[in-house]
């Protein structure tokens, strides 16, 4: 699903159903304490992942692989950048400019197959990864260290499931505090700009976020429903979901075609989000007699926000996401 054409959804993507890809594995090596990272724990804590698996995190985790791209950013959120990234090309394409990249890490691989070679070669403390994977591929990790498996989303609550995600790995990590100070931080800029939407003008405008791609030389579209991360991202400062339409219980996300988005009301924005040149909205749609003649079409109301925002990330993505959200839709000065 992401690759390179379209976001893939967290891990992988699956096409109307996700299968959210990760695998995760722990390990055990403990570095003396004058060489740990920055804010580790000074002692080995029992952390229960989404699974329902107790795993035993080593004290003072300093090498730490990250299977999903969320991981990643958790992660650094948390201080302690991974020394492994699965598909660090895909990381820089999809999600440099919301929460760029930190050191030289190491691919291991892509997220649908990482290299159990690659990531034992590193000898991590630790690997993080979220729901997808079956049994045998937790096993094949946790042969080489502990693996902690986050929920990666979960429609019930997109954003709860976001800080639950970044709390458990600060506690892996021993970095509490730069976790609740970045979730304060989110709130509070999600505060500042809900005043600057209502000044605008924007609340109550109904948005639908979609992702657009060519299968088979067909146009597919993917829309965010209720449910989905980033309507609960923007509707907590005060625009609403334009999609009518039902996502899947775990990231809220659906599928439609080019007549399914006759179903949107006049008024709705579509904003939407690629990668590099390959774009439906602006090319495969643009000969489209149901696409142009779509009144939010005809009134110009379609916004491909930048690149490299991630879509399924953590409260350095959202910020970026809803910062460039308000820019594009607020009115030219």
């Amino acid at each position: 699903m992401s690759q390179r054409i379209l976001p893939a959804r967290p891990v992988l993507a699956g096409v109307a159903v996700l299968t959210a890809l990760a695998l995760a594995a722990c390990g055990t090596t403990e570095a003396p304490a004058e060489s740990a990272a920055p804010g580790a724990s000074s002692e080995a804590v029992t952390l229960t992942d989404a699974r329902g698996v107790e795993v035993e995190i080593p004290a003072e985790v300093e090498d730490v692989v990250a299977l999903e791209w969320a991981a990643v950013e958790h992660l650094q959120v948390a201080g302690v950048p991974p020394v492994g990234v699965a598909d660090v090309a895909g990381y820089t394409d999809w999600s440099g400019t919301g929460a760029p990249l930190e050191g030289e890490p190491t691919d291991v691989g892509t997220r649908i197959e990482p290299s159990i070679d690659a990531i034992a070669g590193l000898a991590p403390d630790l690997i993080v990864t979220v729901l997808g994977a079956d049994d045998a591929a937790y096993a094949d990790l946790e042969a080489i260290a502990p693996v902690l498996v986050l929920q990666g989303a979960d429609a019930a609550d997109p954003i709860g499931t976001m800080y639950a995600d970044l709390r458990l790995v600060g506690e892996a990590v021993g970095g509490q505090d730069a976790v609740e100070t970045a979730i304060t931080a989110y709130e509070a800029h999600v505060e500042e700009l809900s005043a600057t939407v209502e000044e605008a003008g924007l609340t109550g405008t109904p948005l639908a976020h979609m992702d657009g791609y060519e299968n088979g030389g067909q146009v597919e579209i993917r829309p965010y429903a209720d449910g989905a991360l980033l309507p609960a991202a923007f509707e907590s400062i005060g625009f609403v979901n334009g999609w009518p339409g039902e996502g899947d219980a775990q990231y809220g996300l659906g599928v439609t075609d080019v007549e399914g988005l006759t179903a949107l009301e006049e008024g709705t924005h579509i904003v939407y989000m690629t990668v590099g040149e390959r774009d439906v909205f602006t090319q495969q749609l643009a000969s489209n007699a149901i696409y142009t003649e779509l009144p939010t079409v005809q009134a110009g109301n379609v916004h491909r926000l930048p690149d490299g925002i991630w879509l399924f990330g953590g409260v350095e993505s959202m910020t970026a996401y809803l910062d460039a959200l308000v820019a594009a839709l607020s009115p030219a000065p």
